[in-house]
Order: C-alpha cells, then structure tokens, then sequence
C-alpha cells in the first residue's frame, strides 16, 4: 500500500501520461505524412480519465484484511479496466497514394494538447504548492 497525499495528483498523473501518449502519437501521424496508404492514428483517454475520477471519488480508506490461516477466503481486488482508446482519425481526404493526413489537423492537434498538457503541469505544481505551503506554516508555529 502506497502513501497517497492528494487523489487529484494520481489522476494528473495519469492525464500527463496519456498526454505524452497522444503527443507521440500525433508526431508519428506527421513523420508519416508521406508514406503510402498510412491513416492517421489518434488516442481517446477522456472516458477513461472519467471513469477513473468518479472511482477515485468513490474510493474509500478501508483497511486491509489480516490473513492468518490459507483457508481463509481472500479479498477482491480491484482491477484497472481504466485503457485509452486508440482509433483512426477519420474525415479527410485521403491522397492519390491512398494518405489521409492532414498537416493542418495534425499541428492543430499538436498545438491542442501542448496547450493541455502545459495546463495539467501548472495543475499539478498549484497542488503540490497547497501542501508545501501547509508544511511551511506548521514549522512557524513552534
């Protein structure tokens, strides 16, 4: 069991990583903008971001159970069923060569989830900052 300060900060974690995911993945559409008969490929993680929110808030504190004989019955654990989706942007004109990708689409959805991703790390330094700022004041009490 792991010592968990903020839930917020688990799910910004999970947000940068799929971010840094999507980023790499929107880098290949481009680095393949000229090969033949290549779809762009993109990465839904929104749903799961959701899902994985509404369990975290759900979540409580419950202590373990004690195992002192083999015959007693285990506890459940929890699986993470919480996957982004990866799918293949649809919509645009594909080329004679048979390449769908779209420069335009694919440095807008870049510019989108630069803008995201810098977001969620500005999230996460105001969340950390919260608790620093509680450790701080607790030291100017003595």
């Amino acid at each position: 069991m792991s010592i968990q300060i903020s839930k917020t900060a688990l799910l910004l974690e999970n947000a940068l990583d799929y971010r840094s995911m999507r980023q790499d993945m929107i880098a290949s559409n481009i680095a393949n903008a000229d090969t033949p008969f290549y779809k762009p490929r993109d990465i839904s993680f929104e749903k799961a971001l959701i899902a994985k929110k509404a369990d975290l808030l759900q979540d409580k504190q419950q202590l373990q159970m004690m195992l002192t004989d083999t015959k007693h019955i285990k506890p459940k654990i929890k699986t993470s069923s919480y996957k982004p989706t990866l799918f293949f942007r649809d919509g645009h004109m594909a080329r004679n060569d048979g390449n769908s990708v779209d420069i335009d689409v694919e440095t807008t959805e870049m510019s989108k989830n630069s803008i995201m991703y810098n977001a969620l790390i500005g999230a996460m330094k105001k969340d950390s900052a919260i608790f620093r700022s509680v450790i701080e004041a607790s030291q100017k009490i003595n």
